[in-house]
């Protein structure tokens, strides 16, 4: 009973923060979605709103009501998640919650701040997640690889990992490109062999390339070296 009235209670919230037009620019960017999945809360008011019910005792139910209807549920789900201040507790939250993840909003959204403090932890988790037949696991894993692992935790052993997923999943190659390209922003010398190389399928090859050669961290040298390795 008390799970069906914080349901309640927030999608009555959600409907009285929506913005229609927002709604329809979401079924613009998540095409794979009906209109109807989307109540159409703006982001800002999305986190904001996390960060009161993270402090409700009554969230659990909420958080283990699934699958959720909306998506702007699912996004606050992901939030609320990221404000989990114990790291035990939100990665049990996390690993609940990534089975039902089914977009590429949602898993990006998904950004524990706990995470950086337990990094030789999550390490194991991710080796987990990285393997997973669920394609937003898989993106949900080198996403963390790529937030948490790219600066003074850096291993070229990660490199290596995040080289070997093979996936036709578009958001698994995309995740892929995106983790080499930003790669290459932050360790450059190490990340360089696997484009020299041709370690990553042709598609999530190029695209690692275009997306280093629209950054603004690549100096314009590196750019056009790159340009030449593109197949």
């Amino acid at each position: 009973m008390a799970t069906k009235i914080i349901v309640k209670e927030i999608r009555n919230r959600l409907d009285e923060l929506k913005d229609e037009e927002y709604g329809d620019f979401q079924t613009k960017l998540i095409p794979t979605k009906d209109r109807a999945f989307f109540i159409g809360v703006r982001t800002p008011r999305l986190r904001k709103y996390a960060k009161e019910l993270v402090k409700n005792q009554e969230v659990e139910g909420f958080l283990s009501d699934l699958p959720h209807k909306y998506f702007d549920e699912n996004q606050l789900h992901g939030f609320i998640i990221s404000e989990i201040k114990d790291y035990d507790a939100c990665l049990e939250e996390v690993n609940r919650f990534l089975p039902y993840v089914d977009n590429w909003a949602t898993c990006d959204q998904l950004s524990p701040k706990v995470f950086k403090k337990h990094r030789s932890r999550l390490l194991k988790e991710i080796k987990t997640w990285i393997k997973s037949k669920e394609t937003y696991t898989v993106r949900f894993a080198i996403e963390m690889l790529m937030t948490h692992f790219l600066d003074e935790d850096f291993d070229p052993k990660y490199l290596e990992m995040v080289s070997k997923v093979r996936s036709e999943e578009y958001y698994v190659k995309m995740m892929v490109a995106w983790y080499f390209a930003t790669a290459l922003a932050k360790q450059y010398d190490e990340a360089l062999p696997y484009i020299e190389r041709k370690r990553l399928e042709p598609w999530t090859h190029n695209k690692t390339i275009r997306k280093s050669v629209e950054s603004f961290r690549i100096t314009d040298e590196q750019k056009a070296y790159l340009k030449r390795l593109k197949l």
